[in-house]
């Protein structure tokens, strides 16, 4: 299959994408800790008394009898985990019985041990007092029957499997008390804070660094993403990181054996109130970091003032069964680091793209400054062949389309007028380019981008207008055609939405993820050369205008002996053309502004 091809399927493919409804994944669906009722959350759960409490209707029971389970606090959470146990059977994690909702809006069955509608789950984060359910005892029930809970209220304050009532069938004594065998909560290590902050000092000379904007010291610019690294010990057994940045909520890096997300040793610096939390983590795909503890993480310190956020930590170079899917740092990986908002120590999706390292770091080697990106080379090329196309080759060619029919009218170039051959050569490239840039994207994120906004729908109609404007060019009718105003008007009115919709799509690109432009000064740039552009327009329509009204109201006897004329043909035999020159030149000074900005993300 030729690429040709491929760029053809993928544009259907994005087409049929605009008609599909896209699907979403419930929040609750916690099948994989029904053993153990524990999210898998950052750090562990809480120790306090818990604001939550269960109750049933009822103390005894009979095998099928439906019995009202009721979870209530005193204040607010945002997710739970209830289930039915075997109370005789503390060793058994089980589920017994199934529940009925009362609330199909925010409750949810789950399935655990294939056991369907055996626990009961939120279905959203969305803020609850009570939750009511109905539990029916099954035929083979067990003599006694426990109900446990695990809340949440909110991502890193939670309770892990509470005790609720026990019940009974009916005839059967109750259990004695029974000691408590819930295990202590395991302890992390405590963090301390940096007695000073850390700064650039000794880069590529005593520890490796990363930093963004290169050579930004986290000292004096609390905006600076920082990381350094530095092997200790005479043999080497542990590495120190440093972590700076903004804090607005949360700095981490990231170990990769490759430049995408997924599957990646993740390190994180989170702001929790007055506080910071450092955690070790993994990321699978574009998900949330999984398995969020200290696991390994040592001589913890953190610093929270200035508009920073600052975290330092040491980590051995191999880990005992290397824990928590921890990798080894005596090999070469990507370092990826982000940034972004967190709430109550939850972290948010990071705004920017990633800043990935240019090549591989060995993470126990010499010294080095690392240098490194935000945007993708595929996505940097994208952007580039897109603003090629929109601001020169074809604004240029509908320039010279709308303004310079009348102009060489002596001259031709291969058979045709030179304004047409100009104009026809511009635009081929343009849809050319189009087409190019526009499966960039696909290849790059394997499919269609979710997170995009309207941005790829705008680009969708560009690339199909594109199309739309050659196919009619084919067809159109011969000059002197009673039909032919049709396709003037036809083809004049879709270059014109076209042109707009692309300069719309010029200003959602500047502020995309993959491709984020310094902001505002991007924007200030794109309206410089809509504001360019609109004004030769207006100036070419005001004399194409006027040339018409004179040319109505003058016969063409008085026109010969009219000083004027004189004027008129050294405005279209001279000064029309260094427009038509300062226009392009002016839409390729403003397009290698936006390139430049490209260049360094």
């Amino acid at each position: 299959m030729s690429p040709a091809d491929v760029c053809c399927l993928l544009f259907i493919s994005v087409l049929a994408c605009c008609w599909v409804p896209s699907g979403c994944y419930a929040n609750g669906k916690v099948t994989k800790v029904c053993g153990s009722m524990e999210p898998h959350h950052r750090g562990s759960g809480e120790t306090t008394p818990s604001p939550y409490s269960l109750e049933t209707n009822t103390t005894t029971f009979s095998p099928t009898d439906r019995i009202q389970v009721i979870l209530s606090g005193t204040t607010y959470f945002e997710g739970f985990l209830l289930e039915a146990r075997d109370a005789g059977n503390q060793s058994s994690a089980s589920a017994v019985g199934t529940f009925t909702l009362t609330d199909l809006q925010g409750t949810q069955l789950l399935t655990c041990n294939k056991h369907q509608g055996s626990a009961v789950s939120h279905t959203s984060d969305v803020r609850q007092t009570e939750v009511v359910v109905v539990w029916t005892a099954p035929t083979d029930s067990p003599s006694e029957v426990q109900f446990f809970v695990t809340v949440v209220a909110h991502y890193n304050k939670f309770w892990v499997k509470l005790p609720g009532p026990i019940i009974y069938q009916h005839g059967v004594p109750p259990l004695p008390p029974q000691p408590d065998t819930t295990p202590p909560p395991v302890p992390t290590s405590t963090a301390s804070l940096l007695p000073a902050p850390f700064t650039s000092e000794g880069c590529g000379q005593s520890k490796s660094c990363m930093s963004d904007p290169p050579g930004c010291d986290p000292t004096k610019d609390p905006h600076c993403f920082f990381l350094s690294m530095w092997t200790e010990g005479a043999d080497q057994t542990s590495v120190v990181f440093e972590l700076s940045g903004p804090a607005e909520g949360y700095v981490s890096f990231a170990l990769s054996w490759d430049t995408w997300m997924g599957n990646d040793d993740v390190y994180m610096c989170v702001k929790d109130g007055d506080r910071v939390s450092v955690s070790a983590a993994f990321v699978s795909g574009r998900t949330h970091p999984e398995d969020e503890s200290q696991s390994g993480l040592s001589s913890v310190s953190w610093r929270l003032a200035d508009g920073a956020i600052q975290c330092r930590f040491r980590r051995p170079v191999k880990l005992a069964n290397q824990e928590a899917a921890r990798y080894d740092l005596a090999q070469e990986y990507f370092v990826f680091g982000a940034s972004g908002h967190a709430e109550h120590g939850s972290v948010w999706k990071h705004s920017r793209q990633p800043l990935i390292s240019t090549q591989r770091k060995l993470i126990t080697g010499p010294p080095e400054v690392l240098t490194g990106s935000r945007g993708p080379i595929i996505m940097k090329m994208h952007g580039a062949l897109m603003l090629v196309a929109w601001m020169l080759t074809g604004s240029v060619g509908t320039f010279i389309a709308s303004f310079y029919k009348p102009d060489w009218p002596n001259h031709s170039l291969l058979g045709q007028k030179i304004w047409f051959q100009v104009h026809r050569g511009l635009m081929v490239l343009t849809v050319t380019l189009t087409i190019v840039a526009f499966c960039l994207p696909f290849f790059y994120r394997k499919g269609w981008s979710k997170h995009a906004g309207v941005h790829p729908y705008l680009g969708c109609c560009v690339l199909a207008l594109s199309l739309i404007q050659p196919i009619m060019a084919v067809i159109r009718p011969s000059p002197d055609s009673h039909r032919r105003y049709i396709f003037n008007w036809a083809h004049w009115g879709v270059g014109s939405v076209t042109e707009i919709i692309a300069v719309a799509a010029m200003f959602l690109g500047t502020s995309q993820s993959s491709l984020l432009l310094p902001q505002p000064l991007a924007t200030h740039v794109l309206i410089g050369y809509v504001t360019w552009l609109a004004s030769f327009r207006v100036l070419l329509l005001v004399h194409k205008h006027l040339y018409i009204k004179n040319s109505a109201l003058v016969s063409d006897d008085t026109q010969g002996i009219l000083c004027d004329q004189s004027v008129r043909r050294r405005w279209d035999s001279f000064i029309k053309p260094v427009l038509l020159a300062v226009v392009a030149l002016g839409n390729a000074g403003l397009l290698m502004a936006l390139l430049s900005f490209i260049a360094e993300i």
